[in-house]
């Protein structure tokens, strides 16, 4: 599948007059403000878009003075246009290749479901707030009351007692625990052994992301192998193969993959390798939000994808948001959906 996907994309032509930045900022939950970088490439009348979602403010600080300096202009095919980009940050990158993407394909007249041969399908969700310091279950709780079919994606922390737990445990919508362990610093405190059986003790159906190994937790992990999976991690398909055993399933955030080519390659890697996918996302605010429903919907629409519509990282619940599953929302041309709840 990775050839026949990415020989479907590679030579379609791709026109380049300019680009233009976009600025975008936003309150969120767990109480911080983001900001991102919406790109914007122009050709022949029509504009295609990507979303750079590098998490440190100061980065979009920087890029946005610096302004539209590449030199992007010309005739292209998607394939020598990303072989042309020198852009080594991952996040930065996927949001020109996401742009290109949208504009050749809009420039061509078709879209990326029709290029790819596979049909756009409903997207379910999960929801991912912060519980608060200390730690509650009352958000949880609020989005129940707001909608009981609602699913959750938890970071469990050293605060979590033994009743935190048993009260998100009761609610059973707790489908992913994420641990974390790559976002640490390196002088953190080792991770927690406790906590990891803890949590894969209390929540024996949840997905178990991104745990530390070590010697202890190693051990603690060992009878739930079949549960635990990657998210930070993995950038490419060699980086699945290098992972300490193979997983059954994984997180997919194609911005990590920089290049369409390398997403191309992992989704045809866990396809033919039986590993189940999902996706996460990393607080978009502008196209790439509805990019990345967009994939989930082509590659993993039933898996318990962290790909909520916008308005569910607002700093507070709220009724009115469009439930799971997502309906499909393609546009007829480009790599652009139209996202449910976006101006709510």
């Amino acid at each position: 599948m990775a050839e026949s996907l990415w020989k479907r994309l590679a030579s379609i032509p791709l026109e380049v007059d300019g680009y233009e930045l976009q600025r975008l900022e936003q309150p969120v939950t767990r109480g911080f403000t983001r900001v991102s970088t919406v790109v914007r490439l122009q050709g022949g009348g029509l504009d295609g878009l990507g979303e750079d979602i590098t998490w440190y403010t100061e980065h979009h600080d920087r890029e946005q003075a610096a302004g539209a300096v590449l030199p992007l202009q010309g005739s292209w095919t998607l394939e020598s246009f990303s072989d042309a980009l020198e852009l080594p940050d991952a996040w930065r990158r996927w949001a020109y290749e996401s742009a290109a993407l949208d504009l050749a394909l809009r420039q061509a007249g078709t879209s990326l479901a029709e290029t790819l041969g596979r049909e756009p399908r409903p997207v379910a969700f999960v929801i991912s707030p912060g519980l608060g310091d200390p730690p509650t279950s009352t958000v949880v709780r609020r989005w129940l009351e707001l909608d009981p079919g609602h699913r959750f994606k938890l970071d469990p922390a050293t605060g979590w007692s033994d009743e935190l737990i048993a009260e998100l445990a009761a609610t059973g919508a707790v489908v992913t625990a994420d641990y974390k362990a790559y976002y640490a610093a390196e002088d953190a405190p080792p991770p927690d052994s406790d906590l990891y059986r803890r949590v894969a003790e209390g929540f024996p159906e949840a997905y178990l992301e991104d745990p530390a190994l070590t010697e202890e937790t190693d051990a603690v992990l060992l009878p739930y192998r079949d549960r635990v999976t990657w998210d930070a991690p993995i950038h490419s398909v060699a980086d699945v193969e290098g992972l300490a055993f193979a997983p059954k399933v994984l997180n997919s955030k194609p911005s990590r993959f920089g290049r369409l080519q390398e997403l191309l390659a992992f989704y045809a890697y866990c396809e033919a390798s039986g590993i189940a996918l999902y996706g996460g996302g990393m607080f978009e605010l502008g196209p790439g939000r509805g990019q990345i429903q967009y994939l989930a919907s082509l590659f993993h629409p039933d898996g318990p994808n962290d790909v909520a519509p916008r308005a569910y990282n607002d700093p507070e619940p709220r009724a009115g948001l469009p439930s799971s599953p997502l309906d499909p929302t393609p546009e007829a041309t480009g790599f652009r959906w139209r996202e449910a709840g976006a101006n709510l």
